[in-house]
């Protein structure tokens, strides 16, 4: 099965304006700790620990192992406290506004906040500072937005829950660990071993291709294959053994789609949970190719499930991937979920298979991509920096299908721009691949094609893990 058949969009902590509710972001994402005032020392607390939304936290006398002083701040500008997002009242901008806990949105920027080497947390919404209102050293005292002025009622510590303060973590908006998760398939081609990929490159996150439709709405492994008990389920376990972890893909340029044959949003949302719910996932990967499965009928029912799944599924990142043309995709999908309030975590492109076999791959990839962020930018609203952090991208590693190459230098100036820009996702079919071939290339997708040692191209985009 060859990767220009596949299309994905990958689901792990997934943002959806008011619509997808997050949770508390994974570890590996995110910093927690206690944030202390230098005001008086005191931390920031969940008053009576109360998770309903609109609860007003305060500043109290630290206790050691207080779980209402516990705050994540998570790599998506987030601060949550018992899973709660740090949130301004009424997404208001003026001084004085109140902050209260609320259900996290990951698209809200007044939950967004940066957390400075001054320490300033600074609410990105207003460009304002949380703030002890009325500078009150007492347990119990509020928090407020005001204008950044310096003052110690502005200056927060973020520490170790022992008491001791650490570094707090840069807010580059990057993807995380799991931006880097090559394509793995087990359904042909003597599939390497993932203990020895990860010893050899570092990298830990994998995605694993493809759930198909079997029989009505019914998902399995390429459509035949049972969710458990087989080699897929045996390569989730193992990558999970050493410490990683898998996007599972739905999709594929071949079908049959699930996202056709489900009769409605909510039968593809229930075939996506049943995946979901076998492997307890982070993270899922939706294929969007092929004419019968990006009909407008078939778009508009993958958009609505997906908003299903990210309000059923708190803290499950979205990524949705495309073919394209070296000057971008097509951007009907794009516009169709920029409509409905659909936010994903990234937009991937395939990045290859063409229709250009002479060019130098790696700069048409850079072009195509930012053709996807102008496309995004233009959707959306975005600027460029909030558009390029929700752009993927999908190669191929030696020969492609249409008989271009991507070699290893190209690999590495998409990796330079992926670092450059902080994009969502970098990714490429398949790990398979990732081999120097024993003889001739033989074009059926279980080497490269290229001079290169094993698991050289994971070992580059590995790179950037976040």
């Amino acid at each position: 099965m060859k990767r220009s058949r596949i299309l994905a969009i990958l689901t792990g902590a997934i943002t959806v304006g008011t619509l997808g509710v997050l949770g508390v972001t994974n570890a590996s994402a995110a910093s927690s700790g206690t944030l202390r005032s230098a005001l008086n020392n005191k931390c920031l607390d969940v008053t009576d620990g109360s998770t309903a939304n609109g609860n007003l936290p305060q500043l109290w006398d630290c206790t050691a192992g207080s779980s209402n002083q516990l705050w994540t701040l998570a790599d998506n500008g987030s601060v949550q406290g018992k899973g709660k997002c740090l949130d301004v009242v009424n997404n208001a901008t003026t001084d004085g506004a109140a902050v209260h806990l609320w259900d996290c949105f990951d698209s809200v920027a007044s939950q967004k906040w940066t957390l400075s080497a001054a320490g300033d947390l600074v609410n990105k919404a207003s460009g304002k500072c949380l703030d002890v209102k009325d500078k009150n050293t007492a347990n119990g005292a509020k928090l407020q937005i005001w204008s950044c002025t310096g003052t110690s009622n502005q200056k927060w510590t973020f520490g170790s829950t022992g008491g001791g303060t650490t570094t707090p973590p840069p807010s580059t908006g990057g993807p995380g660990i799991k931006a880097v998760a090559p394509y793995y398939y087990t359904g042909w081609g003597n599939p390497p071993n993932l203990t020895t990929v990860t010893n050899t490159t570092g990298v830990k996150w994998f995605t694993m291709a493809f759930i198909l439709n079997s029989g009505t709405c019914d998902p399995k492994w390429d459509g035949s294959r049972a969710l458990t008990g087989g080699a897929d389920q045996a390569a989730i376990n193992t990558v999970r053994a050493n410490g990683g972890d898998v996007v599972v893909s739905f999709g594929g340029a071949a079908g049959p789609w699930l996202e056709h044959t489900c009769t409605s949003a909510s039968a593809l949302a229930a075939a996506y949970q049943k995946v979901i719910n076998a492997y307890s996932l982070k993270a899922i990967d939706i294929d969007i190719e092929g004419t019968p499965y990006n009909t407008p009928a078939d778009q508009q029912k993958t958009v609505d499930a997906l908003k299903t799944i990210k309000a059923n599924n708190p803290g499950i990142t979205t990524y949705i991937t495309l073919g394209s043309g070296t000057g971008g995709p097509d951007d009907s999908l794009i516009k169709r979920a920029a409509g409905a309030g659909l936010v994903v975590d990234g937009w991937g492109i395939m990045t290859f298979d063409w229709g250009n076999t002479g060019g130098n791959q790696g700069q048409l990839t850079i072009q195509a991509a930012d053709g996807l962020k102008n496309k995004l930018k233009s959707a959306y609203g975005w600027s460029d920096a909030e558009a390029y952090k929700h752009v993927g991208i999908s190669s191929m590693n030696g020969i492609t299908d249409e008989k271009a190459t991507v070699t290893l230098a190209d690999m590495q100036a998409i990796t330079a721009y992926a670092q450059q820009h902080t994009i969502a996702r970098l990714t490429f079919w398949s790990l398979n691949r990732d081999r120097q071939c024993p003889g001739a290339y033989p074009n059926d997708d279980t080497c490269s094609g290229v001079s290169q040692s094993a698991y050289q191209f994971t070992k580059i985009i590995g790179a950037y893990q976040g």
